[in-house]
């Protein structure tokens, strides 16, 4: 039952939190740390409350310690303060005072540096206006500062809806160090587009443009050498170049300090021109030092590229940028007044007022207003009279996100849900450990002549990388990439304190060729030990590589072994396509000689009949939707913990195609997923429930039948 006053009580608190007084001129509501000084006769133009005897400023703690500002406090007023030492005061030395006054302010105050020196084009009247910070760009601007404050190089990567003037305060921020800080401080403007990035520069070409002079001097800029995209501010000889990604090289080589990387999200990310390369050339100049500054913004562009996956980095605090998103009711404009009629969720109209409304709201809009501090009950009439104008309310959601996942909407049709992959994340962690088994011989011995394949099996053990284990991490996908590659990632080590049937599931999806381009080989292990307590199954080890599918198979056969020989399972369309009939059979049945606990997907009861086993799971047009709505099934409930991230990129992109089938999103890879979907479905629904056993010989007494279900 809804408690409609308590609601409408919470509404109006959300309310007086968000219309507190804001008033850059005095200071008032201002971002950072602010101390009251109180002047008896300060200029109108400087303050709002001329009606009072006495003016109010709330300047910001620094400034608080200068010269200027400590001799204020202690006379209350400039007469006072001219009286006390013996300066003259008339019309030109009040004045003087309070010019330099403002001028030591600027050095401090961004934001009354912005409403009193710089001017942006109202969106709305295409009016010229002084910069007076809105709600989201005081919360943006807060990260800035608190960086900036603390001497630290200024690094954040800004996912972001639409028109929220994010791209706005970078730039004039950047100006604000390059005009009242720093020079020869130059800058990179970098957007998907030229005309987008020349867009954003025109905004510091008004700045300067406009600008009241400062200690007597009109600043000027123009161009650089007689560059088409480089210009200089003549005063502090800092440049500001402006590039895209459609012609790199127009910004490489500018050893700037400060980069606005703007829509980073469509920057081109191909073989000759990837994202990561064409950033890094422009930011690798920048030392990391204070007062220099990268920005990474944009607005989302589906999942999978190299914005979506340097926000997930962000967030896990693997790189040194600092993330934000603000979300769409952030934006002042995005409210109604409630009176007149509503859809609820049902999509019939209600009249009435307020209570009406409430009792109106989806479990989506409550889960906003209980979950959303500043989501008011007018943000939610405006959002739903909006998405009653969309197609879809995915599409509601991309174009105005409350959260990072909403704003992260798959293209395409995804085959799971955001939701339910993103909330798997919080499990996820670097192996332990990095390295590879060796055995009294090498998977390599499967080709050569003469060979004892039972010592390949016989002695395994585990041989640490230290450097690789290191390298995971790294806050580097290539060097963690490189480093784990053709190597086993572990979790947990395999338990030989105490015996267990049916514990350990290892599954192998064999790679697709050996080039660069092709699909990876990938062996995942499953512990199920907690499924004897009604617990969940987890991921505790992961090999990656290209090497040969007949030597893998060995490798996974090790793997299997190590991990108490544990049921290994091999996605067999890879040999049985690629391989003759006769040859696929002989692989497998090789390896059946020498590991018995093989997966045959000929029923044991045809095999006693003597039916030859069919080794290997073969995905198809029966399995494959089998498997994927076992692991839809699984997402949704969080029936497993994963520990790689990369699985759940790639569950990410895993889609449906035009044609029907699914598969892994252009330019993606589904290796690790699809080792998932095979073992969460026999985990669940082929293997029996382990069981802790005393005695070997117990196994086959204790053993649950084949087939029954445990999901």
């Amino acid at each position: 039952m809804l408690d409609v006053n308590d609601i409408i009580k919470r509404n109006t608190h959300k309310h007086k939190e968000i219309d507190k007084p804001y008033d850059p001129i005095t200071g008032e509501g201002c971002v950072g740390k602010r101390v009251c000084l109180k002047v008896a006769d300060a200029p109108c133009f400087l303050t709002s409350n001329i009606d009072t005897e006495i003016c109010i400023f709330y300047l910001p703690e620094k400034m608080m310690k200068t010269k200027i500002c400590r001799q204020l406090k202690k006379y209350g007023s400039v007469a006072k303060l001219f009286e006390e030492t013996g300066i003259e005061l008339n019309i030109k030395t009040y004045f003087a005072f309070w010019t330099t006054f403002c001028e030591v302010r600027i050095k401090y105050d961004f934001e009354y540096f912005a409403v009193a020196y710089q001017t942006i084009e109202d969106g709305d009247t295409a009016e010229d206006i002084p910069f007076r910070l809105k709600r989201a760009q005081r919360r943006f601007l807060a990260k800035l500062e608190a960086m900036r404050l603390s001497g630290v190089p200024i690094r954040i990567i800004i996912l972001k809806a639409r028109q929220m003037g994010l791209s706005t305060v970078t730039q004039l921020y950047m100006a604000w160090i390059q005009i009242v800080h720093k020079k020869n401080w130059h800058s990179v403007i970098a957007a998907h587009v030229k005309d987008s990035a020349n867009t954003i520069r025109a905004m510091f070409d008004k700045v300067i443009q406009n600008m009241p002079p400062i200690s007597g001097e009109k600043y000027t800029i123009g161009p650089f050498n007689n560059t088409q995209n480089i210009k200089i501010v003549h005063q502090t000889g800092c440049r500001i170049t402006v590039g895209s990604a459609e012609a790199p090289e127009s910004v490489r080589s500018q050893n700037p300090k400060l980069a606005h990387l703007s829509e980073i999200a469509f920057y081109p990310n191909t073989t000759k021109k990837g994202t990561s390369q064409l950033i890094g050339s422009i930011i690798s100049p920048i030392k990391r030092v204070p007062l220099t500054m990268i920005v990474y913004e944009s607005t989302a562009n589906g999942v999978g590229d190299y914005f979506h996956s340097q926000w997930l980095k962000a967030k896990k605090e693997e790189t040194a940028f600092e993330p934000i998103f603000l979300p769409w009711y952030y934006d002042d404009r995005y409210t109604e007044p409630i009176n007149g009629s509503y859809n609820n969720e049902s999509g019939k109209k209600v009249e009435g007022d307020i209570v009406d409304f409430i009792l109106s709201l989806t479990e989506r809009e409550l889960d906003l207003f209980a979950n959303h501090e500043e989501c008011t009950l007018e943000n939610l009439n405006w959002y739903r009279g909006k998405n009653a104008e969309m197609d879809t309310d995915e599409l509601m959601m991309q174009e105005f996100p409350s959260d990072d996942i909403e704003a992260f909407q798959d293209s395409g049709l995804p085959a799971f849900r955001a939701k339910h992959i993103e909330r798997m994340r919080s499990k996820c962690k670097p192996p332990v450990a990095v390295g590879e088994l060796v055995a009294d011989a090498s998977p390599t011995m499967f080709k050569m002549k003469d060979r004892d394949l039972k010592t390949i099996l016989s002695n395994i053990r585990f041989a640490e990388d230290k450097e690789a284990t290191g390298a995971m991490k790294s806050s580097d996908p290539k060097l963690r990439q490189r480093k784990s590659r053709d190597k086993l990632c572990i979790w947990d080590f395999p338990d030989t304190t105490q015996k267990v049937s049916d514990r350990y599931l290892v599954v192998f999806d064999p790679q697709k060729g050996i080039s660069e381009g092709a699909d990876w080989g990938v062996i995942t292990v499953i512990d199920r030990f907690g499924m004897i307590y009604g617990d969940k199954p987890e991921i505790v080890a992961q090999w990656k590589g290209r090497i040969d599918k007949d030597i893998t198979i060995w490798i996974a056969a090790q793997i299997a072994k190590y991990y108490n020989n544990a049921l290994l399972v091999v996605e067999s369309n890879t040999y049985d396509s690629e391989s003759k009939e006769d040859d696929a059979e002989t692989i497998f049945n090789i390896l059946a000689e020498y590991y018995d606990e093989l997966y045959s997907r000929t029923p044991a009861d045809k095999i006693k009949e003597g039916v030859p086993a069919k080794y290997g799971f073969n995905t198809n047009k029966s399995t494959k939707p089998m498997i994927r709505a076992t692991y839809v099934a699984v997402l949704r409930e969080e029936s497993y913990i994963e520990r790689s991230e990369d699985a759940l990129d790639e569950a990410r992109v895993y889609e449906q195609k035009q044609n029907g089938s699914f598969g892994a999103k252009d330019g993606h890879h589904d290796d690790i997923i699809m080792t998932r979907m095979i073992g969460l479905h026999i985990c669940f629904y082929e293997m029996p429930l382990p069981v802790i056993i005393k005695e070997e010989e117990d196994r086959e007494r204790l053993r649950i039948p084949v087939g029954e279900s445990s999901f």
